[in-house]
């Protein structure tokens, strides 16, 4: 069957040549709309390409660009006092965005504007206004000569910064075992290492200071201070960071570092590891991992997580398991872990193979959430042992890749994760109904797109407004990485949220959320502290690394829960959300929710759990039949078409459950695709567990043995 693209469908106006060509006077009530229209796209396009989120932040970009721009202007005039306040700007401005907009900051260094050239240039235009101010010779020499010496140990002190980062750089980074006695030095103070080229760089104030200030009093006393306090400064700095390289030099070496781990995982000897690895590690992945923790955790077998790329430590979320992340394959080579039986694995990435070559263990793709992508039913899992997938239907899809995958290597275990959530039975609706709109991402390639955001995200949230819900959106954490019409889409659903709770009683609802603010971000910061997030870098943190105790499991929880009640509690009942951050979790929103709108992604196969009334869009214009064959997850669904013709009556669903037509179905596809709720989810996943690493076990005696019988032989 012929599929239409993404592509939206060209309006025809219906205007004649004769109506094109006769004058038409717009009234003005309908030309302010139009013109707020215009404006209102406007500002999106600037934010898009300056890369900015709102208002303030391209205001600060403009500030900033005309700071900069007005310094030549006033150097040549030349104007002391507006150089003075366009080099405030300039700083001020510059310091800001950095840490408001650092994907504009990053966007000027792939232009080639680094902070050290804008620094440079404020620099040169100084010099420029001072030559036009008539400053004596001597002065000018004596700037010039201060300036390049503060640019050269600048220069130098990366140099230092960047020698003991090469030497701070482990081999192993370490989490939940004790490290101390790898003898690994203190990380060097925050105030030399952290952030060092912002630091160094504005040591340029006393000299830029006491040249305007001389400037503007007409004596040179101010530019002797100004210019010694700059040099002083900027030599102190570069010394004292080279007695820290001195320190690093008694960095332990690579074999002593793995020698170490080696030691403390043979007193730990772990039997099931988790593995995962990702081409570009971050928050946008690590969900992959921490959907799992908790599982892990109440295992019979011991866990271990091992990790391939350092970013992964920054996003890993709370647990005592242990956990070593090795970035190099000859790394992984050196772990010695001879009791491991079972090797578990989230995804599907090319450094599974440093892993997979572990004969003596079983080795199990878990994957992180079924659906009917084809992700979810890849040829490339045939590798693995055994393939474990939460119900019938991960069995028949897999069934479905015809000779790729034997039906005994296919395991039935459930989803341990969605136990804690809330049915659709105890389900208390709110005011207003509330839809949570959660669209996938569009996919490495156009092949794999099954993002309704593109074709049908913008009209789908105006009706949904229209209707007087409650939104609450949660985008795939990589939506807009690869399309740029993605990227848009995003922002304008976004733009229409945030525009219609400026309508719904804004200044309460904003004094609500400003009064929640300071506590949640107290407990944030409490719960990266008890998540093991320590400070400083790599080495810090493994030098630090200790054996967890359970003492601070029940605060941990505690702490989650008030922040998810405040959270909700401070946002009300009526007003519209996007859900960004790791916090609150996708399946809180699944409770706040009296229904899920979304695409054929796992998001739909854990909603199952709820049973409460889902939607899948269906943009491509497939039949209802043959979407419905396509698509398992479809079977207790609502469709939705691209025009969302259907959506009032769909609501019906939410408004008035006793019109709910797809209430039996939900209830019969929760079983085939999640399976039985007994035994228990957790249960079956640690009897699977269980049983393979006895197997494991078996075989690998039975080896042995066949290897004494072999010795015996040749030995007689």
């Amino acid at each position: 069957m012929d599929v239409q693209p993404f592509t939206s469908p060209r309006r025809r106006t219906g205007v004649s040549r004769i109506q094109r060509r006769t004058p038409h006077r717009t009234p003005p009530h309908k030309t302010r709309p139009f013109l707020r229209g215009s404006l209102f796209m406007t500002f999106r396009w600037w934010c898009g390409v300056l890369r900015v989120r709102g208002k303030t932040d391209l205001f600060l970009v403009f500030l900033f660009a005309a700071g900069f721009a007005a310094l030549p202007v006033f150097a040549l005039l030349p104007s002391l006092w507006g150089f003075a306040v366009a080099s405030a700007v300039s700083y001020a401005a510059d310091e800001v965005l950095h840490t408001r907009a650092p994907a504009f900051v990053r966007r000027l260094a792939a232009l080639q504007l680094t902070r050290t050239l804008r620094f440079a240039v404020r620099t040169v235009m100084l010099l420029a206004l001072a030559d036009r101010m008539d400053a004596p010779g001597a002065v000018l020499v004596a700037a010039l000569a201060v300036f390049s010496a503060h640019f050269t140990l600048v220069v130098l002190y990366t140099a230092v910064h960047h020698a003991i980062r090469r030497r701070r750089t482990l081999p192993v980074v370490v989490r939940n075992l004790d490290m101390s006695g790898a003898g690994i030095p203190q990380t060097p103070p925050a105030f030399l290492y952290r952030r060092f080229l912002r630091k160094s760089l504005h040591l340029d104030v006393p000299a830029h200071a006491g040249l305007l200030a001389a400037l503007a009093a007409g004596v040179w006393q101010p530019v002797g201070i100004g210019f010694a306090l700059t040099a002083g400064l900027s030599v102190a700095a570069v010394v004292a960071l080279l007695g820290q390289l001195r320190r690093a030099r008694r960095m332990p070496s690579r074999d002593e570092v793995i020698g170490e781990v080696n030691r403390q995982l043979a007193g730990y000897r772990p039997e099931v590891a988790l593995y995962f690895s990702f081409a570009s590690v971050s928050r946008d992945f690590m969900y992959q991992v921490n959907m799992w923790i908790e599982t892990l955790e109440q295992l019979d077998r011991r866990p271990l997580i091992i990790l391939r790329e350092r970013a992964s430590f920054r996003y890993l979320g709370r647990t005592r398991i242990p956990v070593v992340c090795v970035p190099k394959a000859d790394d992984v080579a050196q772990l010695e872990l001879p009791e491991l039986r079972v090797v578990l694995y989230p995804g599907n990435a090319g450094k599974n193979v440093h892993m997979l070559r572990v004969a003596e263990a079983k080795h199990v793709f878990i994957g992180h959430g079924d659906s009917d992508k084809l992700a979810s039913s890849n040829r490339v899992s045939k590798v693995y042992d055994e393939i474990w997938v939460a119900g019938r239907a991960g069995r028949d899809r897999y069934q479905r890749v015809r000779h790729a995958i034997n039906d005994e290597a296919i395991v039935e275990v459930g989803r341990p994760q969605l136990s804690s959530i809330r049915l659709h039975s105890d389900h208390v609706p709110g005011p207003l109904p509330t839809v949570l709109y959660a669209p996938t991402w569009e996919g490495w390639s156009d092949d794999d797109c099954h993002t309704s955001l593109i074709p049908m995200g913008v009209p789908l949230v105006e009706k949904l407004l229209a209707e007087g819900v409650r939104v609450i959106y949660k985008p795939h954490p990589l939506t807009g990485k690869r399309s740029r019409a993605a990227a848009e889409a995003d922002r304008t659903v976004r733009a229409l949220l945030r525009a219609d709770n400026e309508r719904r009683d804004a200044e309460r609802a904003e004094a609500a959320v400003a009064a929640a603010r300071p506590r949640l971000a107290e407990i944030k910061a409490r719960l990266g502290e008890l998540s093991g997030r320590l400070g400083g870098d790599d080495a810090q943190q493994t030098r630090e690394a200790r054996v967890p105790d359970r003492d601070g499991e029940g605060e941990w929880r505690a702490l989650r829960a008030e922040w998810h009640r405040i959270f909700w509690e401070s946002r009300g009942q009526v007003r519209h959300h996007v859900v960004l951050a790791q916090l609150p979790t996708l399946y809180e929103c699944f409770d706040q929710a009296d229904m899920l709108i979304s695409d054929v992604s796992s998001v739909v196969a854990d909603f199952v759990a709820s049973l409460k009334p889902y939607v899948l869009t269906n943009a491509n214009g497939l039949t209802d039949e043959d979407f419905r064959a396509a698509y398992t997850t479809a079977g207790g669904a609502y469709l939705l078409d691209r025009d969302c013709a259907r959506l009032p009556e769909i609501l019906d669903a939410v408004r008035a459950p006793r019109r709910d037509p797809m209430a039996p179905e939900r209830r019969i596809l929760k079983e085939y695709v999640l399976g039985p709720d007994h035994p228990t989810s957790l249960r079956r996943f640690n009897t699977a567990v269980n049983a393979l690493a006895e197997r494991a076990a078996a075989e690998r005696f039975a080896e042995e043995q066949e290897v004494v019988v072999e010795l015996s032989g040749r030995s007689a």
